[in-house]
Parts: structure tokens; sequence; C-alpha cells
């Protein structure tokens, strides 16, 4: 019989064994994990929204991916956003490959690169993509921040998971929050959980009274988007089109006729055109979503004892589905169901930010006018809540409707004796022309190129007024597109179309 001591000794020669084989499987995945994050060069050419007819300095600006199915690297959009020039880098080693975007949505700040040379890829394998973390639980984040070459790998735990906006493009969507490290460069990395993606690093909460605070978007995002690249054709998230209300006031919910064990989201608009109209009405209140509960916060319980926006229930369809509503009417329960439709981005005056597109602008008269957006607002830099214009920050809170969906700005004058007393007119919003209002950016240009009358008069809300002479401004326009060296006194998209002759 063997004594106890040898039996310990045995024992512990056991567990050291196991302790061994376990760390070199641990060591065999993080390996493999390794190999497949990726290291992103960009060369990002921006469209000045200030001069809208050039192009802001080139910057060059570095991101991190992981190598998934299908020889893609999965990566964040705001990493290739206004790219001109694209490149990755194997870990570990020297050379770069050109690469591309092949898919973009930068509501979800996710991006999906293709690599010209496929032999990029040998002796990579591809990361799957795993379920959503537990709170508490460690996970890693893999990337190549600023202040070294060299991959970097820092440790942290799920703190919480709920809707957020996103820096990028503010889209609203779910997102994780972590107190791993998280610096530039991080960007586009994973967040990785034992050898699977749980997560892909998009940002970090810079403020005085935050330490640790990194965001990222979740497992059920990133599939949302790989499936809505199957057909590369980017639908985006599905949206009701509606706009609602909490009811955590008790007079609110006696108001509408809920029962004592009822609680929603008050309907108070919905747009038209939406999938909403004509199916959902102001005063409904909305109960459950695909049998989803919603709770007086509007929130709804998305895993035991973790709740968010009741937009989860919606994020999880595609173009096409059928979303089932369960509403309060006039106190009376009913069953809705709505065929799930592309989301417009917004429902704003404001224009939602575009990315890889020249923006629009028109010149008449020596006055450049453009259309009311979030690039031109954000173009007073990272502080443009409170630097740029009231009037265009105001405008962000008036609704779209269907006598008026843009707002035409006068962004500055160039100055000139057709503009005489004007020179330092800008950032001025424009209702009318020549008395009639403004639907849209595009009808604005056709009605200012088809004046007929002597003068162009152009006023805002409060009726004062830019007026133009109709022969002057026309006759003077090479002379000042010369002097100011503007190439063109119109962006492309607005190019005059032309009759077809008939055959």
């Amino acid at each position: 019989m063997f004594s106890r001591r040898v039996l310990m000794v045995i024992v512990s020669f056991c567990v050291l064994g196991l302790a061994a084989n376990a760390q070199a499987v641990v060591s065999k995945d993080s390996q493999k994990v390794k190999n497949a994050v990726i290291k992103i060069y960009s060369t990002l050419t921006p469209p000045d929204y200030f001069t809208p007819w050039r192009l802001l300095n080139s910057q060059q600006s570095s991101g991190s991916g992981a190598v998934i199915a299908g020889k893609r690297i999965l990566t964040n959009a705001h990493v290739i956003a206004d790219a001109s020039y694209l490149q990755v880098q194997k870990n570990g080693q020297p050379k770069k490959y050109l690469a591309r975007v092949d898919f973009v949505s930068h509501a979800a700040d996710l991006a999906i690169l293709k690599v010209e040379d496929e032999s990029f890829f040998d002796g990579i394998t591809p990361l799957k993509v795993g379920k959503l973390p537990e709170p508490l639980e460690t996970v890693s984040v893999f990337g190549y921040p600023f202040g070294g070459n060299t991959l970097s790998i820092t440790q942290g735990v799920l703190s919480r998971v709920e809707h957020q906006f996103y820096a990028h493009a503010g889209g609203y969507l779910l997102a994780g929050q972590i107190d791993a490290a998280i610096n530039p460069g991080n960007s586009g990395g994973p967040v990785i959980a034992g050898d699977k993606i749980v997560g892909v690093v998009m940002q970090a909460n810079t403020g005085a009274r935050a330490e640790n605070l990194g965001y990222f978007v979740p497992p059920s995002v990133i599939r949302h988007i790989l499936k809505d690249a199957d057909d590369s054709e980017h639908n985006g998230f599905v949206n009701l089109g509606l706009r609602t209300q909490s009811l955590e006031s008790p007079a609110l919910r006696g108001a509408h006729k809920l029962k004592e064990d009822q609680n929603g989201a008050l309907i108070v608009k919905v747009f038209e055109g939406s999938v909403s109209e004509g199916k959902l009405f102001p005063g409904d209140v909305i109960l459950a979503i695909d049998g989803y509960d919603v709770a007086e916060d509007r929130s709804i319980e998305f895993r035991k004892n973790q709740r968010t926006n009741f937009k989860y229930a919606l994020d999880q369809h595609h173009v096409g589905d059928t979303i089932k509503l369960k509403i309060s009417r006039d106190g009376k329960t009913q069953t809705i169901k709505l065929r799930a439709a592309p989301s417009r981005r917004n429902y704003s005056l404001v224009l939602a930010e575009r990315f890889g597109a020249q923006p629009s602008y028109f010149i008449y008269g020596g006055v450049v006018f453009v259309p009311l957006n979030m690039n031109l607002i954000k173009r007073w830099g990272s502080s443009w809540h409170s630097k740029a214009p009231i009037d265009f920050l105001s405008a962000r809170g008036q609704w779209r409707s269907p006598e008026k969906t843009e707002l035409v700005v006068a962004l500055k004058v160039l100055p000139a004796d057709v503009n005489l007393g004007f020179h330092d007119w800008k950032n001025w919003i424009i209702e009318s022309v020549n008395g009639q209002p403004i639907k849209d950016f595009a009808s604005f240009v056709e009605r200012v190129r088809g004046n007929q009358q002597e003068y162009l008069t152009l006023a805002d809300s409060d009726g004062y007024q830019i007026v133009l002479n109709k022969q002057d401004s026309e006759a003077g326009l090479d002379d000042i597109l010369a002097r100011y060296r503007v190439p063109m006194a119109f962006s492309m998209d607005l190019e005059p179309k032309t009759a077809t002759a008939e055959q």
C-alpha cells in the first residue's frame, strides 16, 4: 500500500500536470488571438465643411482590428471613415498590405475590410464571435494603442451593459462598459473572452471624473452587422418612426387608462412615411414588444436582472421581419404587427453626419449656401456642443415635416460688389426665397436658378433679408470664383439636369 506521504506526492504531481496542460491550452488560445489581431494604418482626408469645395489636410491615424471568417477584418467605422488610403499589418511582421473597405455601418461604428493580397491571411486562424459576458466577468482588450508598435493586452471586467449613444455617428445601441485601459489606437480591437470576440472596442470616457471607463460594441450588434453585410447592401437597424415618453407618473398612466398592472411607453409622435403611420397613433401605449414587457421607464429586461431601453427588442430585427407589439389604446389592449423597414438615420431637420462624400454647396451672388447637417456643426471641434451657433444647435430638436425636410444655411459671403452690405453675414438659416418657404436644399437651388425676378430676396424667420440683383449676380459669378479660387459654383450632386432629346 502507498503511504500517505507517497500519495500526497502523486496527487501533487497530478495537480501540477493539470495546471501545465491548462496553461498550454491558455497559451495556445492566446497565441491564436494575437495572430488574428491586426494593426490598421489610415490616411484620412475629410472634406472641409467650412470651405466645402476643399479637403482638409491629410492625417495619419492608426487603429486595430481582428480577422474573422471569410478573410475579412472587423474594425471600427471611425478608424476608416474618410480614409483615402488603408494598410494593414500582421502582429510582429514589418510588411504592410493594401486594404479596402468592404462594408461599413457608421451607426454601429463597425466596418469590414478586405486585403488585396489574400496571402496576408496565411497562418491566421479567424476568430469567432462569442456571447456577451456576464457582469464582473474578466475580459481582455487586444490592440495597438499609441506609445509603441507592438501588440498591447489589457484586462478588465464587464461592469454594465445598456444602450449608449455611440460617439462616432450618434447611433443609440447596446454597449458594454469595461474598466480595462483603452487608449487611442485601441479602436477596432477585439474584446476577448476565452478565444472568442465578445466585443469591439469603440470609445473611452475621457471626462475628468472618469477613470478607465471604456465601451465596446457587443456581440448582438456585431452579428446584426455581419448578417446585414451578407448581401453587401447596408440596410441598418430598423426603426418604428415614432417618439415616446416614459410613464413613471401615476397621473399620466391614469389619464391614459392603464390598469394597475400595466406599464409601457407613451407614443407622443408618429412620423409621416414611417412604418407606424396609420397603425400607431399619439396616445397609444406600447406595453410589450416581441414578448418583452416594457416598463414605465421604457426599459425591458433583455436578460435576467439586466435592463436596457426597449429599442433592444427592435435592434434584433432585420428589414422585412415582423415586429409584434402589444399596445393599449383608450384602455383597450390589442396586438399590432408591423413589417420592419429600413430606419431613417434621424427625423431631425438637421441632417445626420455623412462620411466619404463631398459636401453639397451652391454659390450665388458670392453667397455660399449649404444644407445644415451634423458634419457642419461638428466642424466647430470637440466642443461643438457649446461653440457651434445656437440656432444650429436648437435646430437639432426640430422635427421634419412634409413641408420642410432640410434647413438651408448662408454659410458665408465671398465679398464682392454684388453683395455689398452683407460681407460679414455668416451661419444664417434661411426660411424663404422671394416669400416662398423652403422645403429642402435641392428645391432651394432650383428656385434660385429659376428666379426670373429682378431681385432675389432671402429672408429668415425674423424677417431679416439678403437681397441680390439677379443680373449682377449671374454676370459676376466667374470673377468671384476666380478671385477666391473656387473650382465650381456648385457641388457635383447639384449638376443641372439637361432635357433628353426625343429620339
